[in-house]
């Protein structure tokens, strides 16, 4: 999510005012500001804001997460234990989003309620930056920068936490249902192709540091963090949104236009009990909540350690292991519009479930791989490749989906439940992972991939029971693809 408008993200962010902003309607009374302001104009330069405030943010999380971080922690010889805590704080700390999503909805600004908690959890990182500068004087050990860096994420997330479900609500608000699927599909590639770009030259430079690696790593976590605060900056750009007006519009759940008005009411005077009733009687969101859960601690047994794998198991270079992400990267970018246009089509529940199973056997893929001529050069690029490609629908149209099921008011309330429930679940399966490859227990992590297939497949069936307002039954779906195979059998 780099910031940067490079001239090769122009053709894809100048696709963003081709969409049909006329069918996004957004009621005055929720803009905090003039009404005079809003306009056609006005949303298509929010949705622009977003996708670039989404390339800058990337490139943060590029420093923060992933490859350079895990590499990191491999050359300050981590722990197995250490990278599945690594993978599941960002999970656990979901379950502070039911709390910050509490808070949000008290709020009169989604702009400066997002800044008030981006801000805070980015420079944060900055002591990492101290931390390794004190390693390479020989202030503090290997273990203290490991222990120091895990008290960072977790610090970091914790309060990022607070606002995740605030921002995506937000971006339900400003985004039609109708062009969801488009749109996410647009931002997600844009971000998919500062991935692209930007990983493997992040990793080149901090392979090829003079300093050495750590010290490269803390160049590069520096810039992060400068990129981080650059993308606060496009939430200026954005229609800024009045949560506890909007909570109070009656909405129609297809077209959004105004069936009831009244004098906004206090958020503060809505009974939790009775919220809280009415989930549990809202059968198809418990439904798709049971899937995203499951699904998420069967993802997380085996995700975090796939780069564990290839940088002590296989023993490859940071290098080679930023290449192959870029790989899928690209795939991810390049699929992300299909995917979305399809989503639009047949709808996000039968992509999830006909997608999910391809992604359901991929750690089995992973099953004899070594260390040869022919596993580098072409099983795990074409691995990576076809991880991107399916990852995509996945992550693109369970966002979509969690959009679909939650009602319009408090919704950062629902997003906040799904991520509390499911990072819950995830950071289980991650630190349960962790814990599975550090005794050995069936073959280590070849093990542990079977047992993630297993889990993987078990989690679509949920999501059979979850109802698409707008999609296509599972026989509707597999006709999409009839000429397709009809084409290919001529």
């Amino acid at each position: 999510m780099n910031h940067d408008q490079m001239e090769t993200d122009l053709p894809i962010i100048s696709e963003i005012s081709e969409i049909e902003i006329s069918k996004t309607t957004i009621f005055s009374d929720i803009l905090p500001k003039d009404k005079d302001k809003f306009s056609k104009d006005a949303i298509r330069t929010s949705l622009k804001a977003s996708t670039i405030d989404g390339i800058f943010a990337g490139i943060f999380g590029i420093t923060t997460g992933g490859i350079l971080l895990s590499n990191f922690l491999v050359e300050l010889g981590a722990s197995p234990l250490a990278f599945g805590l690594l993978a599941s704080i960002p999970m656990l700390v979901n379950l502070i989003q039911p709390l910050g999503a509490y808070i949000s909805e008290r709020f009169p600004s989604r702009c400066q309620y997002s800044l008030l908690i981006y801000a805070p959890s980015r420079l944060i990182w900055l002591i990492l930056v101290i931390g390794i500068a004190a390693f390479s004087q020989k202030l503090i050990d290997s273990q203290q920068l490991v222990t120091l860096t895990l008290l960072i994420v977790l610090v970091s997330h914790l309060w990022g936490g607070l606002g995740s479900a605030s921002w995506l609500s937000w971006m339900a608000t400003l985004v039609h249902r109708r062009l969801r699927g488009r749109y996410f599909g647009i931002r997600n590639s844009v971000a998919s192709l500062t991935n692209l770009i930007c990983v493997p030259l992040a990793g080149l430079a901090v392979s090829h540091w003079y300093g050495g690696t750590l010290q490269g790593y803390g160049v590069a976590l520096f810039i992060g963090i400068l990129f981080g605060m650059m993308s606060l900056a496009c939430q200026y750009f954005k229609l800024d949104i009045n949560p506890q007006a909007q909570n109070a519009v009656v909405t129609d759940a297809k077209n959004l236009d105004v069936t009831t008005k009244g004098e906004i009411a206090d958020v503060n005077l809505i009974s939790q009990a009775k919220f809280w009733q009415s989930i549990r009687k809202d059968t198809n969101f418990l439904m798709f909540l049971l899937y995203f859960s499951v699904w998420m601690f069967a993802v997380s047994l085996c995700n975090p350690f796939f780069n564990l794998y290839m940088l002590d198991t296989l023993n490859l270079d940071v290098s080679w292991v930023t290449v192959y992400s870029s790989l899928q990267a690209g795939a991810n970018m390049l699929m992300l519009i299909l995917w979305g246009r399809l989503a639009d089509k047949i709808g996000n529940r039968s992509v999830l479930f006909l997608i999910g199973i391809l992604v359901a056997i991929a750690p089995l893929l992973w099953l004899g791989i070594g260390y040869t001529s022919l596993d580098m050069w072409l099983w795990l690029p074409m691995l990576h490749i076809f991880l991107g490609g399916t990852g995509a629908a996945i992550d693109l149209c369970g966002n979509n989906m969690q959009l679909e099921v939650a009602p319009a008011r408090n919704q950062s309330i629902y997003f906040a439940t799904v991520a509390a429930v499911a990072g819950l679940c995830g950071a289980f399966g991650t630190i349960l992972g962790g814990f599975l490859v550090q005794i050995n227990f069936c073959g280590g992590l070849l093990g542990l991939f079977v047992f993630s297939t297993i889990f993987r497949l078990v989690a679509l069936l949920p999501l059979i029971f979850v109802q698409d307002s707008r999609g296509q039954s599972f026989i509707q779906a597999f006709q999409i693809f009839r000429p397709f195979r009809l084409r290919v059998r001529g």
